[in-house]
């Protein structure tokens, strides 16, 4: 389906046609890019409520600031789509998240307007202050710097510390605050409260607006000058309120907050703004979904909705003759509210995540045993760390990639004092359209080092009920970690009884002749497809599941390296570091010698597009299992290809 864009937006291929037009025109603008985002995503998929939350603050960006000479940072980049569109990327924009096209977020190899790869939150003002630093060096004294960050994204730590050092470092920064109560779930903490603190105050809010205003009207010059304007309303401000002093303690000068739907306003204040020197914070109030009704009301609900109807608002659903396994995070999400309910001792954490982790399906029952943090990874773990002290036994739910920012705090504050603290890893391996920011490759690598650690992957829900079971036991007195895929499982009635699940121990899924392959987790299921189809070609592959990569199943190995001199291990982790290196290890460890092939994902960034395209990709699927058996059993097949001629 061809989407064709507004007569204005269509004569917009970068910001200099953007620039060609009048104020009045730019109302125009905001309502076809707004209107290209929603017809563009209804048909291909993507992310959505973000990025209409801040059209006009991109047209307005792109109006008064020269891109990509002075250097915009979109925190977390899924509301960058219509950066993306007024661009340069307008008519390839359909192909946004799907395979070898555009990605769905900012991306440095893809556009020089894309200062920064972003994907994570909570980057923007580091990297647009290095940006800003490096211009001062330069002697660049006319280039800008702007990061826009989301508030959801101010809770994480590394926000605050990058606006400590902006206060000092008298670069000329500009951080956009985006008010709008969100990230995928609402938003959390004091700091939410604060902001809105600040936006309800209509005595601070008129005060600011009428000096703001009487200021307007005094000439510059003279002895009075803008800094001199500025101090006194500062001055003014301090006397009715104390809602800007966390900013302004910083260093920073703060304006706003104003209405970020307002794109006249917003292109006087920010042609303002671009002539102020020095590190100051702009506050916006946007809503999410703005111009979409149904992603207005709803916004965790459309933050990715997927392909739906732009009339109705009906989203789309795969429509199946049989019932569908669960998602694995509704797996754990009902499992722990099971357990839950049978141990008093279970508490839930997630940083931001209560939807996408089903967490929330705890937090709606038992909202005084679970806690959404905000985005705060690291103080996640430590939080869980110093709750298990107590006694407690805590899962910890972070996804995958974003556990790498609190690598530090499992290492200090989890393995190195033994504490028992579960990590439920959501979506590890190959997650499919949001691309490497988000891929899940290096946990196992990253984990396996550190000492203490049990690291453990279901192959289905069953046993990812098992291992929950088993992690919550008080005779497990270590850091264990689970981790599972993105998406669907395998088994339809997967409500099944708990049980333990001796620790460092596999399990034989079949017995078989020359070739045993060696799995862990989901993809074990990718495993038993490919034994399906070789059995036609007369190949008999033993098959292990072997559940724990560390501590590894040792007899298990054992009798693999006994009896076969081929083996294939297969793993939706990287490879460097990974399970089929733990078992390359063991054999150099023990004396043993095999030809070993590892199978998963290799050493180089995986792009974006379905899981299923990146499977294939990597060579990890079904279909490069069994061709990797027959490369390996070339002779055999040749041998029983003349037995049958």
């Amino acid at each position: 389906m061809e989407i064709t864009p507004g007569p204005l937006l269509k004569g917009i291929d970068y910001p200099s046609d953007l620039k060609k037009l009048s104020w009045e025109q730019l109302h125009q603008v905001c309502e076809e890019l707004r209107q290209y985002i929603i017809d563009t995503v209804s048909v291909h998929g993507g992310h959505f409520a973000a990025s209409l939350g801040v059209v006009e603050l991109t047209v307005a960006l792109h109006y008064i600031y020269n891109t990509p000479y002075d250097q915009l940072v979109w925190d977390v980049g899924h509301q960058a789509y219509g950066h993306k569109i007024l661009t340069g990327r307008r008519d390839e924009f359909h192909t946004n998240r799907k395979y070898n096209g555009l990605s769905g977020f900012p991306k440095r190899s893809e556009s020089e307007y894309d200062t920064f790869g972003v994907g994570h939150s909570s980057t923007s003002i580091s990297a647009a202050l290095g940006m800003a630093m490096a211009a001062k060096y330069k002697g660049e004294t006319d280039r800008k710097s702007v990061a826009i960050i989301g508030d959801g994204a101010m809770t994480a730590g590394m926000a605050f510390e990058a606006m400590n050092h902006a206060g000092v470092a008298d670069s000329d920064v500009l951080i956009v605050l985006n008010d709008n109560c969100m990230s995928i779930d609402p938003n959390v903490g004091a700091l939410k409260e604060y902001l809105t603190d600040i936006t309800l105050s209509p005595t601070y809010n008129k005060l600011k607006d009428d000096v703001w205003k009487l200021l307007g009207k005094l000439p510059v010059g003279k002895g009075f000058s803008r800094q001199m304007a500025h101090k006194l309303t500062e001055g003014l401000k301090g006397m009715v309120s104390s809602s800007s002093n966390l900013f302004e303690s910083l260093k920073l000068r703060y304006f706003g907050p104003i209405d970020g739907h307002n794109i006249t306003k917003l292109i006087d204040t920010l042609k303002d703004l671009r002539e102020i020197p020095g590190p100051k914070i702009l506050h916006i109030v946007t809503i999410k979904g703005k111009g979409y009704s149904l992603a207005e009301k709803d916004q965790t609900k459309w933050h990715a909705p997927g392909l739906f109807d732009k009339i109705t608002g009906e989203i789309v659903k795969k429509k199946y003759d049989l019932p569908q396994p669960p998602k694995y995070q509704d797996v754990f999400g009902h499992t722990i509210l099971e357990l839950a309910e049978a141990n008093n001792k279970i508490m839930g954490v997630t940083p931001a995540m209560p939807s996408g982790c089903s967490l929330k399906i705890m937090m709606d029952k038992m909202p005084h045993r679970s806690f959404d943090v905000g985005i705060c990874e690291q103080h996640a773990v430590t939080l869980s760390a110093g709750l298990a002290t107590q006694g407690l036994r805590v899962f910890c739910n972070i996804y995958s990639s974003f556990m790498q920012r609190a690598f530090d705090q499992v290492v200090h504050d989890v393995a190195i004092q033994k504490l028992p603290v579960i990590l439920c890893l959501d979506r590890a391996g190959l997650v499919g359209e949001d691309g490497p920011t988000h891929h899940g490759a290096y946990d196992i690598a990253y984990f396996r080092c550190i000492p203490y650690m049990v690291i453990s992957s279901p192959m289905n829900e069953s046993e990812l009920r098992n291992l929950m079971y088993t992690a919550q036991l008080e005779s497990n007195t270590l850091p264990f970690v689970i981790r599972y895929p993105r998406g669907e499982g395998v088994m339809v009635d997967w409500k099944t009884p708990m049980k333990e699940i001796e620790i460092g121990t596999g399990r034989k899924l079949k017995d078989g002749d020359d070739v045993a392959i060696l799995s862990l987790g989901h993809p074990g299921n990718f495993a038993t497809a490919a034994i399906r189809e070789l059995k036609t070609q007369g190949l008999n592959p033993a098959h292990y599941d072997m559940r724990f990569v560390k501590p590894i199943d040792e007899n298990m190995l054992h009798e693999v390296f006994g009896k076969f001199s081929k083996i294939i291990t297969v793993e939706d982790g990287t490879i460097v570091g990974g399970f089929g290196s733990a078992v390359l290890e063991f054999m150099s460890a023990n004396g043993y010698s095999a030809e070993i092939k590892m199978l998963g994902i290799p050493d180089r960034l995986v792009e974006h597009g379905t899981p299923k395209e990146l499977y294939r990709e990597c060579g990890y699927d079904a279909q490069g299992i069994a061709e990797t058996v027959r490369a390996l059993m070339k002779d055999k097949i040749t041998v029983n290809t003349m037995i049958a001629g």
